[in-house]
Parts: structure tokens; C-alpha cells; sequence
């Protein structure tokens, strides 16, 4: 072993001893078995190769998830050590953040090669999107809805995401014309036809578009169209947990359009991930792994923006409800379906370099869900003219 690494792992154990909350069981590559923590929620690591301290020292918890795909460490509670790691992260800090040239690096990835321009943004949706309807079918709920659910005690999933709906829906203005912003697989689309609306929505995926059409049979229109193509004049606008794909330099520009689109007296209903307002001015600075890897160009807002962006463009912020809770819960089962379904997953096609990609990322967000890192609100617009 070279002095660095060795003076790696001295670092590394010595930020282990700092935690708090939790305790962490770590197998070493020559099979060790170290504890770190006295109380708290268990978790067990597996190191198995020493390069991942190399990934951490140089990426931060960015290469903490390469590492994972690329199998240097495991643990068969990787939610759970993803929390003990959230809930730690001041004491982590010198392994939870990448040099400064990796930051930079990141950040120049994020602002501009992946910029969500009328031409990027159909790029970074078909790169999360486009990978197979075949593979979302086996771990979505039956309706397909890719967002969170709303849950009661007993709920299965496909009744919690009917209630998510059903909500959405109670927060509309009179009125039967209903745009849809990121429509997805058509599940909130099919609901609001039900229900008497005339539904235009819209992706940029064509898997997704082909897909709703088949669903709806002409029961509502869906567009292949960016957000900032679309005309007319709706009495109510929805958009589930597509905000988060706009990128912070177009958030002006989205919530223009919302207001441009709606018919005063009417409402716009948004759901989307935030994270909390005291932390946003440091996340926007960083980057991590999702922006990295798993939705190219996004960027989550927290409750302070979207009050700000909506106000500037002439809304006002209803109300607002938060379920973080019941976001966790539902990535929980995501996750547990897809790894239940691993088999046909790879029969499919997809390696396991890809299941292990998305499984830290559906585990990851439960954590983050759980920890109280990231929330989930709808925020009800109202446009009460100008």
C-alpha cells in the first residue's frame, strides 16, 4: 500500500469517528469489520475496493455513486446508509464535496452543456425518458405515473397515486379547458378527461407521447411540444413534477409562459421536488449525482424561488401542501419492485451497471425524502389579472 493511500483511509476513518446519528457497520477489503456511531438507525457497507476513497476525495459524494455503480462498495441497506450519510454530512464534509476543478468541471457541465434550450431540453428529457417504456412498466403502478403519491394508512401504490390526482384536481377553477405540462404516460391526463376536462398535454418524449396517445384514444391531445411552443388559452394549467427539468436560468421564462396561458381567474396546480430554503443558495452552487447522471439539466427549486419566479410573473401563491414523507414511501417501493423485477430487467437488455444506477438513485431520493433534505409540495397559482 503507497503512503497516499494509507494516508487515504487514515482520513477516511477519522471522519467516520465523527458520526453522530446512526450507527455504520464498514467491512473492509481485507475484512475488517469496523463500527462507527453508538446510537441510532443500523447500517452495514462493504467496501471492496480501496479506489472508491480515490473517487470520494476527488468527486464527493458524486463519486460516491460511481463508485456504487461501478461496484466498489455495497450494502444491503443502502437507503440507510444513505441516510446515516445525509444526517451526517457537516461531520462527512470533507468527503461529501469535490475539488474545487471537479466543482467547476460539474458546474460547466450542468449550465451549459446540458442547458435547456429549445434544442437541450428534448436532449436531457429523452436521456432519462427514452430508455424503454418496457423497463418504467415493470415497477410504476399500473396507471404509470412517475411522481409522487399521496398515501393513506392502507393505500397500495396505484390507489395513493389516484389520491395524488384526485387532489390536483380538487385545486382546479371552473372551467374545462386543461393544459397539462409534462404529461408523462397520460395517467393525470386520463384522470382529468374523466372527469370532464378537455385535456391538451404535452412531453418531449416520444416514447411517452406514444404511449398516452394509445392510452387515451383521442379522450384528450397530446403533443411532442416544448412548453414554450404551446398557444391559446386554458382555465387551468397542471404540471407534475416538471419544474425540475427547467433549469434555474429558464424558471422566468416557465412560470411567463403559465401566466401567458391562463385565463385570468384561473389556476395553476404544481408539483415538484424542492429542497429547503435555508440550503438552496449553497445546491444551486453545487452539483450531484442526479444532475450528473440521472436528469441531465435539471435543477430543484425551493418553496422561496418558486414564490419569487411566480410572482414576478405576475401569480400568487395560493396554497401550498407538503407529503415529503410519502415520497420516501413511494421510492421505497419503486425500488423494491425494480430489484424484483431484476431479472426480466436484464433480460431486457439493460446491464447491471444500469440497475445499480438506478437503484442508489431511487434508494438515494427515498433517503434524501426521509431525511428531510428534499420535500414534495403542490402549490396552487392563482392569475387574478393584471
Amino acid at each position: 500500500m503507497t503512503i497516499a493511500s494509507r494516508a487515504l483511509q487514515t482520513r477516511f476513518f477519522s471522519a467516520l469517528e465523527g458520526i453522530g446519528e446512526g450507527r455504520l457497520i464498514v467491512t473492509t477489503p481485507d475484512g475488517a469489520r469496523l463500527n462507527f456511531g453508538a446510537q441510532g438507525p443500523e447500517a452495514e457497507v462493504r467496501i471492496r475496493d480501496w479506489r472508491l476513497l480515490r473517487r470520494l476525495a476527488m468527486r464527493g459524494d458524486v463519486g460516491l455513486a460511481e463508485g456504487w455503480i461501478s461496484g466498489d462498495w455495497h450494502s444491503d441497506t443502502l437507503e440507510g446508509a444513505l441516510s446515516i450519510a445525509m444526517c451526517n454530512r457537516a461531520d462527512l464534509a470533507q468527503w461529501s464535496e469535490p475539488t474545487r476543478l471537479q466543482t467547476w468541471r460539474m458546474r460547466l457541465i450542468d449550465r451549459f452543456l446540458r442547458a435547456n434550450s429549445l434544442r437541450g431540453s428534448s436532449r436531457n428529457i429523452r436521456a432519462h425518458y427514452d430508455v424503454g417504456n418496457e423497463f418504467y412498466q415493470l415497477w410504476l403502478d399500473p396507471g404509470m405515473t412517475y411522481s409522487s403519491a399521496i398515501f393513506a394508512a392502507d393505500d397500495d401504490l396505484e390507489k395513493a397515486q389516484t389520491r395524488k390526482n384526485e387532489r390536483i384536481l380538487s385545486r382546479l377553477a371552473p372551467g374545462e379547458r386543461l393544459l397539462e405540462i409534462g404529461c408523462g404516460w397520460g395517467g393525470f391526463a386520463e384522470a382529468a378527461s374523466e372527469r370532464g376536462h378537455r385535456v391538451t398535454g404535452i412531453t418531449l418524449s416520444p416514447s411517452q407521447k406514444g404511449y398516452a396517445d394509445a392510452r387515451l384514444d383521442g379522450r384528450a391531445e397530446i403533443r411532442l411540444q416544448d412548453y414554450r411552443a404551446v398557444t391559446g388559452c386554458f382555465d387551468n394549467l397542471v404540471s407534475i413534477e416538471m419544474v425540475e427539468a427547467v433549469g434555474e436560468r429558464y424558471w422566468p421564462t416557465y412560470f411567463a409562459i403559465l401566466k401567458a396561458r391562463m385565463a385570468e381567474g384561473g389556476r395553476a396546480v404544481l408539483q415538484t421536488i424542492t429542497v429547503p430554503d435555508a440550503e438552496f443558495s449553497v445546491y444551486r452552487r453545487r452539483s450531484d449525482f442526479i444532475r450528473q447522471h440521472v436528469f441531465p439539466g435539471g435543477m430543484l427549486p425551493c418553496s422561496a424561488s418558486i414564490s419569487y419566479a411566480a410572482g414576478q410573473a405576475g401569480l400568487r401563491v395560493q396554497d401550498s401542501y407538503a407529503f415529503g414523507q410519502d415520497y420516501a414511501r413511494t421510492c421505497r417501493i419503486w425500488a423494491q419492485r425494480m430489484m424484483e423485477a431484476r431479472a426480466r430487467i436484464h433480460r431486457l437488455g439493460y446491464g447491471e451497471a444500469f440497475l445499480r444506477s438506478w437503484q442508489f438513485y431511487l434508494e438515494g431520493c427515498a433517503a434524501a425524502f426521509a431525511t428531510g433534505r428534499c420535500d414534495v409540495v403542490q402549490v396552487t397559482l392563482r392569475h387574478d389579472g393584471s
